[in-house]
């Protein structure tokens, strides 16, 4: 099973950009779709971003525009570009894949300061 490993969070202002980083264990070039999702506290963990094997993409009306995903497949690695960051998107941040396997990583926390 695929292991997962988030990084690049941590603490920035609002209007301010970090970027994510998922190394999987193995190769994730037959993995159809994998994707990133969040959970704040007291709230459920949601799907925010999601990118195909074919660089389809899709996202979360709240992260729209702001948001971008992308997938290195040679590093196994997927990425999420986010700025324009708001208080409202502290949380912890993991990836997976979509739909998402019981093999979470222990994410990455994303706080944004107002």
């Amino acid at each position: 099973q695929v292991q997962l490993v988030e990084s690049g969070g941590g603490l920035v202002q609002a209007g301010g950009s970090l970027r994510l980083s998922c190394v999987a264990s193995r190769s994730i070039t037959s993995i159809n779709a994998m994707g990133w999702y969040r959970q704040a506290p007291g709230s459920q963990r949601e799907l925010v971003a999601r990118i195909t094997s074919g660089g389809s993409t899709w996202y979360a009306v709240s992260v729209k525009g702001r948001f971008t995903v992308s997938r290195d497949n040679a590093k196994n690695t997927v990425y999420l570009q986010m700025n324009s960051l708001k208080p409202e998107d502290t949380a912890v941040y993991y990836c997976n894949l979509v739909p998402y396997i019981n093999s979470w990583g222990q994410g990455t926390q994303v706080t944004v300061s107002s």
